[in-house]
């Protein structure tokens, strides 16, 4: 079984380490911080004095680290002692530059790199259990997979190397903008009168809660660029997206996002698209900005919706 070596025991670190120690890999761990290692001897990792020393004795390497000069001065160290055909793996998230900025300085010394930042894992999931997205060689991605698999309820090999940072970054951005999306439309809610626990209700227990929109909408539409429907048109969510910002100036509650998306929509109709798909036509707007389109071969909608088939109990 490889041995693992492990740089960075902070909180998302050390359950990451732990869950790799438990599934019997040889661990040796690296942290400044004494009381960070101290559970690791105790099971019998063995702590050593530096990252060179780490790499020097580890198979897979793998950094957890808190920010990207972090990671880009203990990686130059990591290089000093790593072995030919090792794998320096940071889980770490940053920038996608940054780990192809790397790999040509651990390809010199005959090591292979991949990016790997983690998500949270499954609702219900253990501590330290991740989703991880993973860029790099597959040839390498599979040979590290068993140590990922340790830590990784979802493991994905999301391409070459940088993409597992990239998917890190829209994860986090997408989530932060549907946070303040939910913050906007909560405290809309609530100033027009609605008691807190039966708005949040009927949010999440709708379109919205279930990200309906990304698991069935997206494929359905933007990814066969086939926006026709004969259930809920763009001119219809327009009508409602403008009677809620005209709720919102009434409150005196600022909506930002929710004013942002309530003029592409307004684009979109002007487009000539009012009869389309309401959530996703709108999506042809950003593709044009960003000059890019977001076409995928082989994606059943129907089966991307069923990870949303679940019925909560009303109590």
């Amino acid at each position: 079984m490889q041995t693992v070596g492990f740089i960075g025991l902070g909180n998302m670190g050390g359950p990451v380490a732990s869950h790799i120690q438990r599934a019997g890999f040889a661990l040796i761990v690296f942290d400044l911080r004494a009381q960070a290692t101290g559970p690791f001897r105790e099971r019998g990792a063995t702590i050593v004095d530096s990252a060179a020393e780490l790499a020097a004795r580890s198979d897979i390497v793998i950094t957890a680290l808190p920010m990207p000069h972090d990671v880009e001065q203990v990686a130059k160290q990591i290089v000093d002692g790593i072995k030919p055909g090792a794998i320096y793996i940071d889980i770490s998230t940053s920038p996608p530059s940054l780990i192809r900025k790397l790999e040509p300085i651990f390809a010199a010394k005959g090591a292979h790199v991949l990016d790997a930042p983690v998500a949270s894992g499954q609702p219900g999931a253990a501590r330290g259990i991740h989703e991880v997205m993973v860029g790099g060689e597959a040839e390498i991605f599979q040979r590290a997979k068993p140590v990922l698999d340790a830590f990784g309820d979802q493991v994905i090999h999301a391409g070459p190397l940088g993409s597992g940072s990239i998917c890190k970054l829209v994860h986090q951005m997408i989530n932060s903008t549907i946070s303040q999306a939910i913050a906007e439309g909560l405290t809309l809610g609530v100033k027009a009168g609605v008691d807190t626990k039966a708005l949040w209700e009927c949010v999440r227990r709708g379109m919205v809660g279930r990200m309906h929109v990304l698991h069935a909408q997206v494929p359905q539409n933007v990814f066969r660029n086939d926006y026709a429907t004969d259930t809920f048109p763009l001119k219809l969510l327009r009508k409602d997206v403008g009677m809620a910002t005209a709720l919102g100036r009434t409150l005196d509650v600022p909506l930002p996002l929710a004013n942002i998306a309530e003029q592409t929509l307004v684009a979109a109709i002007n487009r000539g698209w009012g009869d389309q798909s309401a959530y996703t036509v709108s999506f042809r707007l950003q593709e044009e900005a960003a000059q890019v389109e977001l076409r995928a071969q082989g994606v059943d909608p129907a089966q991307a919706a069923q990870y949303i088939s679940t019925h909560p109990s009303s109590e």
